[in-house]
């Protein structure tokens, strides 16, 4: 998903980008592989994400810096590219984070930005989980993503960027095909606890756990061989800031 999403940006080569809410640099890692930039610098707020992301991308074109998405420790127009990868609807302020975005590129540089699609049912294997969930307990819909980041959508990720004083301004979907294996496979990750939906799952008594489970097991797709396939998609934005 970052490598479409990097070459979807369609910026020229020799570029200076930002990496916001780099994580563990997956979107950094895309720049570095298919844009061939000059330099990448990374910002995340978690110091245990910014070291992972220093042991790991080794490129001498990239850095990584501790720092919040609405408060950017750089300069005014320094880059010609400015991207955030699945983090501005976790980000409290967002069009204050797009808005940072676009004044730290230079005129005419290129912000961008990509998040899951929980608002239009996108991410399958999301809301397979809360039809199910809210099916069984009416309280759990509280949680689901769709309600939580209302910036998931086509047109409010767009409307975030024009905002922010962008020109130009185009959204477009990226579709995966997630395959799972079975239904082991699918249901594993929710028992992690880290998320919207394992912390859910976490909080449910045994038997909640056991009746949402048995629930989806009947109710997702499977192929001849139990594989289970399900579309994840995310929507991407980009605009330039005025010449």
């Amino acid at each position: 998903m970052a490598h479409r999403f990097v070459r979807w940006m369609g910026a020229a080569p020799a570029g200076s980008w930002r990496d916001i809410g780099c994580g563990t640099g997956a979107v950094t890692q895309a720049v570095l592989d298919v844009a061939e930039p000059v330099m990448v610098v990374g910002v995340d707020p978690s110091e245990g994400y910014v070291e992972y992301a220093r042991r790991n991308i080794g490129d001498r074109r990239a850095r990584f810096v501790l720092a919040d998405a609405v408060n950017l420790p750089f300069a005014e127009a320094t880059a010609s590219v400015a991207v955030s990868g699945l983090v501005l609807n976790f980000v409290p302020d967002a069009p204050r984070a797009a808005a940072e975005m676009v004044r730290v590129v230079r005129r005419g540089g290129l912000v961008g930005a990509y998040v899951w699609d929980y608002g239009e049912g996108g991410m399958e294997a999301i809301r397979a989980f809360w039809d199910a969930a809210c099916a069984l307990d009416s309280g759990a819909c509280a949680s689901d993503e769709a309600v939580r980041f209302p910036l998931c959508g086509r047109a409010p990720l767009g409307e975030l960027l024009v905002g922010a004083g962008l020109e130009d301004v185009e959204v477009d979907e990226i579709s995966v095909l997630t395959r799972f294996s079975g239904f082991d496979d699918y249901w594993q990750p929710f028992l992690g606890g880290q998320g919207p939906a394992p912390s859910y799952v976490a909080a449910l008594p045994e038997e909640g756990r056991v009746e949402l489970r048995e629930r989806l097991r009947s109710a997702l797709p499977r192929e001849a061989d139990g594989s289970i396939p399900l579309r994840a998609r995310a929507w991407a934005a980009r605009g330039r800031r005025q010449a």
